[in-house]
């Protein structure tokens, strides 16, 4: 493969763009080299801008379940186009897409649409301040929850990536406000909500985290985490940005069964476009603007094109078999961890639905120090060997990877090849 226009594309955008990206991660730090530039993208495959075919497990971070550009969402889309961009005002299609998502998740009775992952959780921490009115919150290492101030500290994602042990800008006072523990020990948990259970508005997790690699909760650790936020009245806040929809038709939460008392969703629901929500129950949610005293609010929000999308990709993903889904990502776990095994290499391979994450480490892994005992040096190498015989793959350790509905089983059989010519 060349990647002479790439190349080009890459020095150009970094003469007018910071880094040349507009989201770090994208600019392939973790695994050296130059990112690539994506010209365009159908089903399971993208192609970059030297015409270059991927099978693509990235899948815009997710978002993307159906495909790419699944024709019935592009229909909708440009039906939408003609009749406005942007209106600022209510449209009946808000209502319609809230109505469904409210459908899937039981514990959600009232939503709000904003516009991004981060924004969600923004809005749904400052929610829990102020009908608890309390201030500190919990979190967990390694867990992302946006680039929110009180949620940067000892976080996963593109922070982990980077190596940046502490966000510049954020002030003493506010990581003050937020502890941090180890994800999965219900123990610590449990020792520090008894000692100042007084001053927490929250505690949030990603109930299957996605962004130290993949990392499911241990049994039992969701649940005991919303049986002692209950009894201690603390609000139970779930990231499900990326596990909205991805599982199942809903959340991790349907799966565990586990009520918590706000979700925030992004990706999925906007079916490609930039589109989050937040959402619980009516006593809480009544507490935002205008109802309430809690200020939150967005011109862009519930904008109709993505509405639409998201709307038109939940309708179709309401009649789609998700144990298909499944079913395909166990195969090519199998398949590579058969690979592997043969070849006496060291790995944990972490997968559950249709998300899927390699380490290289002898660990099992369960939490942030566990994903860090993974062989970066050894992911980049295997991350650029994929992408030269035709898979595109997470460019860092610290992300998780997804299929979609439109993967093949000639995908699967393809990429298992190329998996034994890298290894």
């Amino acid at each position: 493969m060349r990647f002479t226009e790439s190349k080009r594309s890459y020095k150009k955008a970094k003469k007018y763009l910071v880094g040349g990206v507009n989201s770090p991660v994208r600019a392939f730090k973790a695994v050296g080299g130059n990112p690539l530039f994506i010209k365009k993208a159908k089903g399971s495959k993208i192609y970059d801008v030297d015409n270059n075919e991927y099978i693509d497990y990235v899948m815009s971070w997710g978002a993307i379940i159906l495909g790419h550009s699944h024709p019935q969402v592009i229909k909708e889309i440009k039906k939408t186009i003609d009749l406005g961009t942007s209106f600022g005002a209510p449209i009946e299609k808000e209502t319609e897409l809230a109505k469904i998502i409210i459908s899937a998740f039981p514990s959600i009775e009232k939503i709000r649409l904003v516009n991004s992952g981060t924004e969600a959780v923004m809005s749904a921490i400052r929610l829990a301040r102020g009908f608890t009115k309390k201030n500190k919150i919990i979190k967990f290492e390694g867990c992302y929850h946006g680039h929110f101030d009180s949620l940067l500290v000892k976080a996963g994602s593109g922070i982990l990536t980077f190596g940046i042990p502490q966000c510049a800008g954020i002030t003493k006072g506010i990581s003050k406000d937020t502890y941090v523990l180890p994800f999965n020990d219900i123990d610590k948990v449990a020792e520090l909500i008894k000692r100042k259970n007084k001053e927490i508005s929250c505690v949030i997790v990603e109930p299957i985290c996605g962004n130290m690699g993949l990392v499911s909760p241990k049994e039992n650790f969701l649940f005991h985490l919303r049986e002692l936020t209950k009894r201690y009245n603390i609000l139970l806040i779930f990231d499900e940005v990326i596990t909205g929809f991805r599982l199942c038709f809903g959340g991790a939460q349907n799966i565990y069964k586990i009520s918590p008392d706000i979700t925030c969703l992004g990706k999925i629901i906007g079916g490609g476009f930039p589109l989050a929500a937040l959402g619980g129950k009516k006593e809480i949610m009544k507490d935002l603007a205008p109802e309430g005293n809690v200020y939150q609010a967005g011109t862009l929000a519930g904008n109709p094109i993505a509405v639409s999308a998201g709307l038109t990709t939940l309708k179709i993903l309401s009649k789609m078999d998700y144990n298909e889904l499944e079913k395909k990502t166990e195969k090519l776990c199998r398949g590579i961890s058969h690979i592997l095994k043969k070849k006496n290499i060291d790995f944990c391979l972490n997968h559950i639905g249709s998300m899927f994450c390699l380490f290289f480490t002898k660990k099992r892994v369960f939490d942030l120090n566990t994903a860090m005992t993974s062989d970066t040096k050894k992911y980049a190498f295997y991350f650029w060997k994929m992408i030269k015989n035709g898979i595109y793959i997470a460019p860092s350790q610290f992300e998780t990877n997804f299929l979609s509905f439109s993967h093949l089983e000639e995908d699967l059989d393809f990429t298992l090849r190329a998996f034994k010519c890298v290894f």
